[in-house]
């Protein structure tokens, strides 16, 4: 007969399992995906490196797992902003601005997310939320139609290439490289520059 846990010990395994995913994620907002390994992590948890693996199978799957823990945050945030009342356009323009600000806020997790390379487990999840973004935009530019805002013919492609320009346009600014080169220089970050350039292109695209 199969050995059952008692509810008490899968409650007691279901909180462990998320406080280390919470601490895994803090590790990864500090130092991005490169920071995350199994001895770091059960450090930060105390506990025995084997100990981790009766959570998750490997690193990859760890990864895979805090990539959708903060992404699904991040998807959260843009639909709550893109919900507002307001015109299709509007909205457009407030959900660029989230996004660019959010970014802006935690740049380390932002570059994490965004562009780090990383695990081919983690690398497939990063288009699946890729895809996320891309269907909540889409939703609004079809809104934006009914309404006589704009034409779209494809509204899927165009939320796919807006999603694709707002992560290009921000990698630059948000790898180690350039936050290195800035923070050498003494150079401000300029949100409202690259902001501004992204509404400008974004919903400039729908006009043409």
């Amino acid at each position: 007969m199969a050995y059952r846990h008692t509810p008490e010990r899968q409650a007691r395994d279901r909180a462990q399992r998320e406080h280390v995913l919470q601490l895994a994620l803090a590790l990864v907002v500090e130092g991005g995906f490169a920071s995350l390994t199994m001895q770091r992590l059960a450090k930060a948890a105390d506990m025995a490196t084997g100990s981790l693996y009766r959570h998750f199978a490997g690193k990859g799957e760890l990864a895979a797992e805090v990539f959708c823990l903060a992404s699904q945050r991040e998807v959260e945030a843009l639909q709550e902003v893109l919900a507002t009342d307001g015109s299709a356009l509007q909205r457009l323009r407030a959900g660029i601005e989230r996004f660019a600000r959010r970014a802006w806020d935690s740049r380390q997790l932002a570059w994490a997310l965004i562009a780090e390379p990383v695990d081919p487990q983690v690398e497939e999840q990063r288009l699946r939320y890729r895809e996320a973004y891309a269907e909540l935009f889409a939703g609004v530019l079809r809104e934006g139609e009914q309404h006589g805002e704009f034409r779209v013919s494809h509204p899927h492609l165009v939320a796919a290439c807006m999603v694709g320009a707002i992560s290009e346009v921000l990698v630059g600014p948000l790898s180690p490289q350039a936050r290195a080169q800035r923070s050498e220089a003494q150079v401000e970050d300029d949100l409202q520059q690259v902001r501004s350039t992204l509404i400008h292109f974004c919903l400039g695209a729908l006009a043409s």
